[in-house]
């Protein structure tokens, strides 16, 4: 783990790196093969401890852990990428749908309904699903987001982990129930996700 220190008591973290190994030693000279970690991303910038002036910028997680949280910061806010640019793993998903920032994300996707595609990126098979009447798309996907599937019978024994989430149309919360199936059936067809797909109705 990698801090920067912040006054005399105080040091935010940077970064967290993972040693996979050593690579060559000629007796002179050790290298490793180190490389950025993804653990605890959210925390980078934000996770500030308490500092005990050691010698270097690093510490191991285990003494990291034993040094006295002083605070986590709020995160930068992630501006919202638009509906038409919307593409999210199922990891990005759940961080939408909880983390601070991507507030804006979160307001932008409870303003509409409309239709959404499932990519599972292991064979390439897709879901087309609606958000209507009471449910937002944020509504929708929250569900995804808790358990991976949204109760939907052709998502519930695969993994999560391998899909893509994206909008194909969004609608005014006001639009007619039968326009938005319409649209819904519409995409069903021309993405032919009933026969070589996801969708079981």
């Amino acid at each position: 783990m990698f801090f920067i220190k912040e006054g005399g008591d105080q040091a935010r973290l940077w970064s967290v790196v993972e040693n996979r190994g050593e690579i060559s030693n000629d007796g002179l000279r050790r290298i490793f093969d180190v490389v950025e970690s993804e653990r605890i991303v959210d925390l980078r910038s934000r996770l500030v401890i308490g500092w005990r002036s050691p010698r270097a910028c690093w510490m191991h997680a285990s003494t990291a852990a034993t040094y006295p949280v002083m605070g986590i910061a709020d995160a930068e806010p992630v501006p919202f990428s638009g509906f038409d640019r919307l593409v999210l793993d199922h990891a990005k998903l759940q961080a939408v749908m909880r983390e601070h920032r991507y507030a804006s994300w979160r307001t932008a996707l409870g303003s509409v309904v409309g239709i959404y595609l499932i990519t599972d990126t292991s064979d390439g098979r897709q879901y087309v699903g609606k958000a209507d009447g009471a449910d937002s798309i944020r509504q929708r996907w929250g569900t995804y987001a808790a358990n991976g599937h949204g109760g939907d019978v052709g998502l519930r024994n695969l993994q999560p982990a391998s899909f893509r989430f994206s909008l194909l149309r969004v609608f005014d919360p006001s639009t007619p129930t039968p326009v938005i199936d319409a649209a819904e059936s519409h995409f069903k067809v021309a993405l032919d996700t009933r026969r070589h797909g996801l969708n079981r109705n």
